[in-house]
């Protein structure tokens, strides 16, 4: 079952030159349709600029959106737009970010950071609001004396853990995740994966995993959505993807990590060039620019989704009746 579905969701947002002062439009997210099953980590992969921190942040009411709906347990989120309502939504949806040092206020103990939303969002006891900061802390593997201090005084990683502390701290039923562990040290990575991980399953949480890491992303999911130039391209079981990838630009992502497994060694298509402009997409196949097997119709039609089995899909003209596939 499903507890977030999104519906052609598109997202163009306009930047301005520097030097010329230039407004241009830039789309984002372009018709992505995406289905989030409840008590599982889907992973979101794709290259920088590829539309994956926007999708999170559309999801997360942080922008704009120009089409499309995002329902989450039945409601249409987009829609929201009551102070009331809003609050609710938050209180069920909360966003991990990159770099956790930005995303708490240096000013504020961590105690009061953790207390914040409890005393905002619901009617409790100062000893029930003690109880749960405590409680959240503890469950990602810190000890209560860091209430008592600030946000400098923590490394990368255990300010990472009070970041997660704060996104369960109204008992959410889905996080999204934004490159969490991208900007810690490796074996630090690991440390808060393997907490994603029992926080999941302790928990019941869904979680959407946003990371450029394949090696991370085969290790926490369950399912992955591939993604190129604001649209889904394949998307299937952490397991299909990775034994079977069919996407040409899937293959290229699983090609460029060393020693990903066996059964991928012997893909090594290479991407050439670099990622077209959001400002300008390409006609046709978005990928048709960079694919090792372009055909004429490449660019010019969109591709059709092809189902490779009830979990495993993805779009493009090689598997069509009149193409041998890859």
């Amino acid at each position: 079952m499903n507890l977030l579905e999104i519906k052609e969701l598109k997202v163009d947002y306009t930047t301005k030159s520097g030097v010329s002062g230039e407004t241009k439009l830039v789309h984002a997210i372009n018709g992505i349709n995406l289905g989030v099953r409840r008590g599982e980590i889907l992973a979101v992969a794709g290259e920088s600029g590829c539309g994956k921190s926007t999708l999170a942040k559309a999801i997360m009411k942080l922008v704009d959106i120009k089409n499309g709906e995002i329902i989450f347990q039945g409601t249409n989120s987009t829609a929201l737009n009551s102070i009331k309502e809003i609050r609710q939504f938050y209180q069920k949806v909360q966003m991990v970010f990159q770099n956790p040092y930005s995303s708490l206020n240096p000013k504020m103990k961590i105690g009061s950071i953790l207390k914040e939303p409890l005393l905002i969002n619901k009617k409790l006891s100062s000893q029930e609001i003690t109880r749960i900061v405590e409680e959240k802390i503890s469950q990602v593997g810190l000890d209560t004396s860091v209430l008592d201090k600030y946000p400098h005084e923590f490394s990368g990683g255990q300010r990472q853990r009070i970041a997660i502390a704060r996104a369960l701290i109204l008992e959410p039923e889905l996080i999204i995740a934004d490159e969490p562990v991208s900007a810690l040290d490796v074996s630090i990575q690991a440390q808060i994966i393997n907490l994603l991980k029992s926080l999941k399953e302790n928990l019941g949480l869904t979680f959407i995993f946003i990371s450029h890491d394949l090696s991370v992303i085969k290790y926490i999911s369950d399912r992955i959505a591939v993604m190129y130039l604001g649209e889904i391209v394949e998307i299937g079981k952490t397991s299909e993807i990775f034994d079977s990838p069919k996407h040409p630009y899937t293959q290229a992502l699983l090609s460029s990590v060393p020693k990903i497994g066996s059964k991928t060694e012997d893909t090594t298509i290479q991407l050439e060039g670099e990622l077209p402009s959001a400002e300008k997409l390409p006609s046709g196949c978005k990928f048709h620019t960079r694919c090792p097997y372009v055909m004429d119709k490449c660019k010019d039609k969109i591709p059709e989704e092809h189902e490779f089995s009830l979990s495993h899909r993805c779009k493009c003209f090689l598997y069509t009746n009149e193409n041998s596939m890859i």
